[in-house]
């Protein structure tokens, strides 16, 4: 089944996604900060990865920049999960390589369709 890394600094929406995923087969793995993602994106090679944007140090547009210009990393698609909902937030989450956005809370249905979509990519 596939691996979904989820990078949050809230364990609470950790806790959420972790269950709406699991409960469908999902593995998933967790990183409180952008330079925790980073580290596990790099070592345990997600098939993707959910992104928070607000974030202590690297936030999380900074940290899909750097996954997505790493080449260790750039092929992990990512979806930034936010509760960041400006048409401008979007616009500059997919300029930094984000494959998509969903804006918090997220419903399950959403989260699946979303994390599937990114997963056939």
């Amino acid at each position: 089944m596939a691996k979904v890394l989820i990078v949050d600094d809230s364990p609470t929406e950790i806790h959420i996604l972790r269950g709406m995923l699991e409960k469908h087969g999902f593995d998933c793995i967790e990183a409180e900060s952008g330079e925790l993602g980073i580290e596990k994106a790099r070592s345990e090679q997600p098939d993707l990865i959910l992104m928070d944007i607000v974030m202590p140090g690297l936030n999380g547009f900074q940290t899909t920049r750097q996954l997505t210009r790493d080449e260790a990393t750039k092929h992990i698609p990512i979806i930034i999960v936010s509760t960041k909902s400006q048409e401008t937030d979007k616009v500059w989450g997919m300029r930094q390589g984000a494959k998509d956005y969903l804006t918090k809370p997220v419903t399950e249905a959403d989260l699946l369709a979303k994390v599937q979509a990114n997963l056939k990519g």
